[in-house]
């Protein structure tokens, strides 16, 4: 094996991103030859949860070294993209001028894949939008809901100017096109902080996806011996987020999801904030239609479309349009008649 490899596989293995379609325990090359690597494996800073916490002894690549091999293996076809984080071993802005450099030289030297840059903690403005010009697609990782659950795991970042404020700059580099993150279960955080964090993000700063990263205890970091998050926590929350982001729910709605200590029901979290609620398909609007569990998007549009063409609204119509009836029939009353669960 290379130095090269060798250097290209240890980085990929380290880079802890679920932007990068995994906690980075996988080899270099993730389905569809999408490489997710580290520029540099060393890494000053103290996030309790990153396995190149405080790391000095790791390898890293030169800014023109990482170019010329990333655009050798894309013209043999061998990737189709690029997901570039970085460890932090000195200077925030030397880091992200080591990023920048390498992202320069790879588009110069004929690269033209996906591209996702990570904008480390404390950039420039600058080199945000250059980022933002280099990628298609820029992010940074705000790792907790809040200031002080940030201080529980991590001491060097500042929530707000290292955090926040790169966050506003990387939306306006990038709009529709950045992303962010937060690590789950790694200060104790309840799911009604992590629901309020959503809402405001998604009304703030519109990004394209909010990625929830369950805890993964490493190894020789601070919370080695955590307990891991819970796989049921981790699809409970993406459910809430799609339903706040695709179905436009409001935080009174998400709420209804919780328990009284700010968890998550057991269970679907849209049957969980439906209630008791009975709506009639012939008359309800899209909004009320993809509240109902057992209809989305999509299936609202058709009974909408159907009843605009005259299609009286039937279980028969509501099946041809999508909807789920062994799900929906509880929440629907259908020519007058209150329809039942089925099964």
């Amino acid at each position: 094996m290379s130095e090269q490899l060798r250097k290209l596989t240890s980085l990929s293995r380290s880079c802890f991103d679920l932007a990068a379609a995994d906690s980075g325990r996988e080899s270099a090359m993730v389905k569809g030859g999408y490489l997710k690597m580290l520029l540099n494996g060393r890494c000053s800073f103290d996030c309790a949860y990153c396995g190149i916490c405080r790391r000095e002894n790791a390898p890293a690549f030169a800014p023109k070294e990482l170019a010329d091999l990333i655009c050798s293996l894309w013209k043999e076809n061998r990737i189709t993209g690029l997901f570039l984080s970085t460890g932090i071993p000195r200077d925030c802005g030397e880091s992200m001028d080591d990023l920048i450099e390498a992202a320069t030289l790879m588009r110069r030297g004929g690269f033209t894949g996906y591209l996702h840059l990570k904008v480390v903690p404390g950039a420039l403005r600058t080199d945000i939008n250059e980022a933002a010009r280099l990628a298609n697609r820029i992010s940074i990782n705000l790792e907790a809901v809040s200031k002080d659950r940030l201080s529980e795991i991590a001491s060097v970042k500042n929530y707000e100017s290292d955090l926040l404020r790169r966050h506003a700059w990387v939306a306006e580099a990038a709009p529709g096109r950045h992303t962010t993150q937060i690590v789950v279960g790694a200060a104790d955080e309840t799911d009604g902080e992590i629901l309020s964090f959503m809402h405001r993000e998604y009304q703030r700063f519109a990004p394209a996806s909010i990625y929830y990263s369950g805890l993964i205890p490493l190894p020789g970091t601070p919370l080695a011996g955590a307990k891991p998050a819970n796989p049921a926590r981790m699809r409970s929350l993406y459910a809430v987020d799609a339903l706040v982001r695709d179905y436009g729910y409001s935080p009174d709605e998400t709420t209804a999801a919780l328990d009284e200590e700010g968890m998550l029901l057991p269970g679907d979290p849209k049957i969980n904030a439906a209630g008791s609620v009975r709506i009639d398909p012939s008359s309800a609007t899209r909004e009320e239609l993809i509240r109902v569990p057992g209809i989305g998007p999509k299936a609202a549009g058709q009974v909408i479309s159907m009843r605009s063409a005259g299609r009286a609204v039937t279980e028969k119509m509501l099946r041809e349009a999508g909807v789920v009836m062994k799900r929906a029939g509880a929440y629907l009353v259908v020519g007058g008649r209150v329809q039942e669960r089925i099964g």
